[in-house]
């Protein structure tokens, strides 16, 4: 009993656990609630089978239809994934592919799976017609994963991403580059033409732009006058990413860094001058703005994050007239300055440290180097700048090499060769002083010399043997004039003692140049203009520089001419600064294209032009664009006694207003060859105003006594007379009434209502005035400054010819801070040099030549026409070329090189050049001009142009090269709005140039294009009635009645004369022989005929007239 008992017991306690076991194993059936759990294990306590996965790829490239075999298992029901991601060309982490499939009853299993990689084309095809853009693919990383089912919780969704899996495989895919990939077989039939288009193109390889934080601001010397100009740059958004955000992430914590060579004449005159400096999108300074000071210091101005702005000044001051690099760096909030020599070796260097943030945001405005309208610039040279947009480098790391070292150089040496000059006439000028206070009229200069000899020397002057005989010009200049030099000198100084001096020898040296044999002695003027430069009169200087640069009397020498140019610029000669902004705007003569420095050059003249206008002293005249081709425009011109002026002045002082109007401005201007004389002008203005009560003449008369020009200033009576010319309905009296209460009554209410009225009746003055109100926030009603109104009334202005308004337009174009005004360098240029054009110191170069051609002087027309051609003025290049055609001993005697080829070449890449000379050049490149080959492209081209301006010529030269044989181009045909579609055989070509030809021709008088345009009509006719049968017929019997009509007519005369002996054999000979010879010679003339130029009565080019 109790053994069974016994083994009974042990027996059951064994069954507990396996029960329990069982238990725990089988599955519930009741509804799992919230409050209950899932009875299944975790997957970490009850694993039998690990999970696995593996891919396996035969070939790892990047290809369309990669087959990939998924190796798995999955011990509970999974999810499996595979996924693909790229990293591109501009972005990272691309899933480029992804295929996930789900496994529930094939557990415990291992399993095999081919998947398809499908990739976006772009990825795996080349470039086409559909395929734009091929992506250049750095990485693929194909990820294989699985995720286990579970079962669904409210608690959020199941995770099943890569970090996240049970197991995990990946691979790297090999990529291919764009031109290796294979072109991808669209289902797509393509028109002929588009597929021929793409297939020129596919075979090309794009380029990537380059781009780099490192911008050259400025690669070639500029000279700054130290006006309110200099160069506009503007830094545009990084197209790079990784740049771009680099750039965005330091506005707060600004690292750049800006290098620029120097040359100093002088130091600041004002408080500030501009060295660089940032203008924001709010027209504020911003981050950085460096300046120089009056003591020589560089004042550092930076703007903070908060809104404000910090300004620091270095202990140093930077050196004078020897060439420098100043270096700033901004890290953060240090900034580093330092300033290099020419050996690259520190002299001066600077840190400031600060605590506040600084704001940089370099892409939201616009950065100036030298002066602009809130600033003026120095006085000296820029050489190389360059900027860094994103690094604050420290001196030794900064790549700024000193460039352009020959003409660097030379501007150092002039410098100190001038340093000798300019101290000896300083001291001559004081000697002769001293003499005229003692009334010693004798030639002080000569005792001295005789009494001290060798023994009296200074640092800077001397009156030994060895200046004397390298200024023996100098000197002889100085003991010929004597005490002369002191006339008409002002008292003001030294410096304009000096400058006088300089004046006077420039005057002989120019006197003499323009004598008949003064070209042929031209090595002593040029020694005289030479000294005269150092004196400062910088004139001396421009003329210098086109000595060199054209040849004038000597061998052409470029890098002396550059010298000369640059230092005349920087003397503020309107002249030389024309000539610079010209040769930079079109990028000749070894001078760079660079916009931003050509406008930098001409804004500098224009901003100087309408004051000049109105500045009384001065030679200075109208600008007139008046050719040597004008015959009638040559003969209306007159002097103070030409029978212009007189028949004028005849009538003038017979109460005609119309005479009186011409004569005043005629003499208060300078035009139409009469010099300026304000005195008489404004007689004939008060005569016209008071006499005849002309509007015009009111108006004039009312300005001159409101401003006082030339009389005594009467405000009451200039008011009186403009109101009565305003009564008289004259725009320009109307808009001087509201500049009245403007300027002198300060009600600007009033000002506007005459300015709006003005306006409406088309006065620019008046839109210019409008735009001045809103630019400054002073416009009736309105709070705050509206550039956007502003820079509308300031194109209204320009469109009507305003000068200021023009100005104000390029200043926008340069800038592209307006929405209206994009950013367009080109267009900056264009509009300046329009306004810097009409100067009148250039006018007055102009009137002197004319007038010297006119007097048949060669040689002075020569010269002076050569000054104003080199400046870019169209009207004097054309003029400068017939004047060398007309008188080519005198050019070819004189001048290094083509006179004719230069200039005429010249004037047709101007924008308003006549068409003549377009037709001169097409015929130039036809015929290979001397030593210049033929280039037929070019001469259609200039034929092209010509048509296109009206010229009848030009449609007929094109139609005779084109039966020559030669097609024109398809974008020549375009420019010429002649479709090739319609007129796609050359008959019909030539029958459309012929009709423009003789459209354009005088009608009423028979033309060679009426003639061409008949010929090519009777020969169309022949060509369509010879295929026909009957012509045959008609020629046969035309021929037979014509045989039979001769042979009538020979036995009718052998019946009249039985005894005439019979013809000689040699006469039909010699017969034929002259009609062959006959028929040669108008066969050359017809091929001649399209490459003459028309009589002048064909061409009518546009001459404005000449006004107020």
């Amino acid at each position: 009993m109790g053994s069974r008992a016994g083994r009974d017991d042990s027996s059951g306690f064994f069954c507990l656990p396996v029960l329990w076991l069982l238990l725990e194993s089988v599955p519930s059936f009741g509804r799992e609630t919230l409050l209950t759990t899932p009875v299944l294990l975790e997957p970490e306590h009850n694993i039998f089978y690990e999970d696995f996965i593996k891919l396996d790829i035969w070939n790892k490239k990047v290809l369309n239809d990669t087959k990939v075999s998924v190796h798995y298992l999955c011990s509970k029901p999974c999810i499996v994934t595979i996924e693909a991601v790229a990293s591109l060309e501009f972005r990272t982490a691309v899933s480029v592919f992804r295929k996930k499939w789900e496994n529930y009853y094939n557990l415990h299993v291992s399993r095999d799976r081919t998947v398809n990689l499908k990739f976006p084309s772009s990825m795996v095809f080349r470039d086409d017609y559909f395929i734009r853009h091929s992506f250049i693919v750095h990485t693929v990383i194909l990820y294989a994963w699985i995720s286990h089912k579970q079962a669904k919780s409210s608690h959020g969704p199941q995770k099943e991403g890569y970090l996240q899996a049970i197991a995990k495989d990946y691979t790297l895919l090999e990529t291919v580059p764009p031109f290796e990939r294979p072109y991808k077989e669209h289902k797509v039939c393509l028109k002929w033409s588009l597929e021929y288009t793409w297939r020129l193109q596919k075979n090309r390889i794009p380029q990537c732009p380059y781009e780099t934080e490192a911008v050259a601001v400025l690669e070639f010397p500029y000279a700054s006058s130290g006006e309110r100009t200099g160069i506009v740059k503007k830094f545009q958004k990084f197209k790079n990413r990784e740049l771009e955000s680099i750039r965005k992430r330091q506005t707060t914590y600004p690292m750049f860094t800006v290098s620029a060579w120097l040359y100093l004449l002088r130091h600041c005159k004002k408080p500030l001058c501009g060295i660089l400096y940032f203008i924001d999108s709010e027209e504020m300074y911003g981050s950085p703005a460096v300046f120089l000071t009056e003591e020589g210091s560089v004042h550092i101005q930076m703007h903070l994050v908060k809104g404000e702005d910090i300004a620091v000044k270095t202990t140093f001051r930077l050196p004078l007239k020897q060439w420098f690099r100043l270096d700033l760096s901004v890290n953060g909030g240090q900034i580093e300055i330092a300033t290099v020599g020419k050996n690259l070796n520190k002299h001066q260097h600077e840190t400031f440290t600060f605590r506040e943030d600084f704001y940089y945001d370099d892409a939201s405005g616009y950065f100036v180097v030298g002066g602009s309208s809130y600033s003026s610039g120095l006085e000296g040279y820029f050489g190389p700048v360059k900027f860094y947009r994103l690094n604050g480098l420290s001196t030794e790391r900064i790549s700024n090499p000193f460039c352009k070292q020959d003409v660097m150089e030379r501007i150092d040496l002039y410098y100190q060769q001038c340093a000798a000059i300019h101290g000896m006439v300083t001291e001559y000028g004081f000697v002769l002083k001293q003499e005229e206070q003692k009334c010693l009229f004798r030639n002080y200069y000569l005792e001295m010399n005789n009494k001290y000899g060798r023994n009296l020397k200074g640092e800077a002057f001397t009156w030994g043997k060895e200046p004397r005989e390298k200024y023996q010009s100098m000197f002889e200049q100085l003991q010929e004039t004597g005490l002369h030099f002191l006339e008409g000198l002002a008292p003001e100084g030294q410096k304009d003692t000096v400058f006088g001096i300089g004046r006077r020898m420039f005057e002989k040296a120019a006197q003499n140049l323009s004598m008949a044999e003064g070209l042929y002695y031209i090595d002593s003027s040029v020694l005289s203009l030479m000294e005269s430069s150092c004196c400062g009169y910088h004139r001396a200087s421009y003329v210098l520089a086109v000595i060199f640069e054209v040849g004038l009397g000597m061998p052409v020498d470029p890098a002396q001419g550059l010298l000369y140019s640059l230092v005349a610029a920087q003397g503020g000669d309107r002249l030389a600064l024309l000539n610079l902004g010209y040769k930079h705007y079109q990028g000749i003569n070894s001078y760079p294209r660079d916009l931003e420095l050509s406008y930098a050059y001409y804004s500098d003249v224009a901003v100087k032009t309408p004051p000049d206008h109105h500045a009384t002293k001065g030679n200075q005249a109208f600008v007139e664009a008046i050719r040597l081709k004008d015959d009638e425009l040559l003969k209306a011109q007159t002097s103070e006694n030409g029978d212009v002026f007189m028949w004028l002045k005849h009538e003038a002082t017979r109460g005609n207003a119309a005479a009186q109007q011409r004569l005043g401005q005629m003499l208060f201007w300078g035009q139409q060859g009469v010099e300026k004389n304000l005195e008489a002008a404004i007689e004939w203005y008060a005569k016209g105003a008071l006499e005849t009560e002309d509007p015009v003449s009111l108006y004039d008369y009312s300005i001159v006594l409101f401003k006082g020009q030339g009389v005594k200033k009467n405000r009451r009576l200039a008011l009186h007379l403009m109101r009565k010319a305003a009564s008289k309905g004259l725009p320009q009296a109307v808009n001087g009434l509201g500049w009245y209460y403007h300027k002198f009554k300060r009600d600007y209410a009033k000002a506007v209502k005459y300015w709006l009225k003005a306006e409406a009746m088309g006065n620019p003055d008046a839109s210019f005035n409008l735009g001045v109100l809103y630019l400054d926030g002073t416009y009736p009603g309105m709070t705050g400054r509206n550039h956007t109104l502003a820079s509308d009334y300031f194109y209204k202005a320009a469109e009507g010819g305003h000068m200021e308004g023009t100005l104000r337009c390029s200043l926008y174009y340069i800038t592209g801070t307006l929405p209206s005004f994009p950013r367009d360098p080109e267009k900056a240029v264009i509009w300046a040099k329009y306004v810097a054009e009409k100067n009148g110191y250039l006018g007055h170069v102009i009137r002197k030549a004319l007038n010297a051609y006119l007097e048949m002087s060669w040689h002075e027309a020569l010269l002076y026409y050569i000054l104003s051609a080199e400046t870019g003025l169209e009207v004097s290049q054309t003029n400068l070329a017939q004047l060398c055609e007309e008188q080519p001993n005198v050019a070819k005697g004189y001048l290094a090189t083509d006179c004719i080829w230069r200039y005429y070449n010249f004037s047709v890449y101007q924008s308003n050049a006549p068409s003549f000379a377009y037709l001169k050049v097409g015929d130039f490149y036809y015929y290979g001009y001397q030593n210049h080959s033929r280039d037929l492209g070019m001469s259609v081209r200039m034929y092209a142009q010509a048509a296109l301006d009206g010229d009848a010529q030009g449609f007929f030269n094109l139609a005779l090269l084109l039966e020559e044989g030669y097609s024109i181009p398809g974008h020549i045909l375009v420019h010429l709005n002649i479709d090739r579609t319609i007129y796609s055989s050359n008959t019909t070509l030539l029958q459309e140039l012929y009709e423009r030809c003789w459209n354009h021709s005088n009608q009423e008088s028979i033309s060679p294009c009426a003639l061409a345009l008949f010929y090519l009509h009777v020969r169309i006719f022949w060509k369509t009635v010879s295929h026909s049968t009957l012509i045959y017929f008609l020629g046969s019997v035309f021929l037979s009645a014509v045989v039979i009509l001769v042979m009538q007519s020979f036995q009718a005369l052998l019946v009249i004369h039985p005894h005439t002996p019979s013809v000689p054999e040699e006469a039909p000979a010699e017969h034929s022989s002259r009609e062959e010879n006959t028929s040669e010679t108008r066969s050359g003339e017809q091929e001649q005929l399209p490459l003459t130029i028309n009589s002048e009565d064909a061409l009518n080019p546009q001459h404005p007239s000449a006004s107020s």
